[in-house]
């Protein structure tokens, strides 16, 4: 289902299971904590009393090492999580920051999140075998937008396309509220507002593409967002109401391309949407 070889994916297995020998070897000179008992203040993991300094930055040492080379497997897998406020991460790359205070991501989230790639690679190894005497071109999901291909990988590599394609929907469309603070409105009134012309209305900032306004290849740009985006609306509230009819989910399942082609739309507006600038109202103040 990719440009993967098998080979290839069968080294970012054998790194994420390095990952989490060494992981656990450093985790048994740690005290674990989550963020309910650090009340989201504190680190999640610190170095317990009595132990051998030279021993525990040793095993740091070794757990970065292993660290950067399981981070490949993340982002092929889509198996990063969403943290409140901050977006998008990698818990194995992120690993450090559980001894940070406020630290974004606990030991369990780790485990999790190797655990998931792990299964995902499995599924990918197998599909790459199958694959292996096909002439046919492969192509590479994981290297969609970010947000889109987090939300669709899980159901990607268990050919569940349909499925993926209305998560990466909706995942965009939550990203882009919560960015704007537009929890108030439906989808489709909210890529209305955010994207239609004139001034932002306190309290409805809206997205324009940056630039001269009067440059003509920037008036097509932001003349063109606003129905890409009420287009790309419908296709997703069309597949949420498919989906979520199991008979027809099951007659009528995407096929890969299909999926991919979807997928590719949603990945490609979202790129666009990272390039425009947020105007908000002058009678509010911006967000920093």
């Amino acid at each position: 289902m990719a440009t993967y070889s098998a080979d290839y994916l069968k080294r970012l297995l054998a790194a994420v299971e390095r990952f989490e020998e060494v992981f656990e070897r450093w985790m048994e000179t740690q005290v674990e904590s989550d963020h309910v008992q650090s009340r989201g203040l504190h680190p999640t993991v610190w170095t317990k009393d009595g132990q051998d300094e030279a021993i525990v930055r040793t095993r740091e040492l070794d757990v970065a090492e292993a660290a950067g080379a399981a981070e490949r497997a993340v982002a092929v897998t889509g198996a990063k999580i969403a943290v409140a406020g901050v977006g998008v991460i990698d818990p194995i790359a992120s690993w450090s920051l559980m001894a940070a205070p406020r630290a974004l991501v606990t030991p369990q989230d780790v485990r999790l999140t190797a655990a998931r790639v792990r299964g995902r690679l499995s599924t990918m190894i197998d599909d790459a075998e199958a694959a292996s005497e096909s002439t046919m071109p492969g192509f590479a999901p994981a290297a969609f937008h970010e947000v889109i291909w987090s939300a669709a990988a899980a159901h990607w590599t268990t050919h569940q396309y349909r499925v993926a394609v209305r998560e990466a929907s909706e995942a965009l469309t939550v990203h882009w509220k919560g960015i704007l603070g537009r929890n108030d409105v439906d989808d489709t009134v909210f890529w209305q507002q955010t994207l239609s012309a004139g001034e932002p209305e306190s309290g409805k900032p809206k997205l324009a593409w940056p630039g001269d306004p009067t440059d003509k290849t920037n008036r097509s740009m932001r003349g063109g967002l606003e129905p890409l985006a009420k287009a790309l609306n419908n296709l997703a509230t069309g597949l949420n109401l498919t989906v979520r009819n199991v008979t027809t989910h099951t007659r009528d399942e995407l096929t890969e391309q299909e999926g991919m082609e979807r997928l590719a739309a949603y990945s490609y507006f979202a790129r666009l949407l990272d390039q425009c600038e947020v105007r908000r109202s002058t009678e509010e103040p911006e967000s920093t």
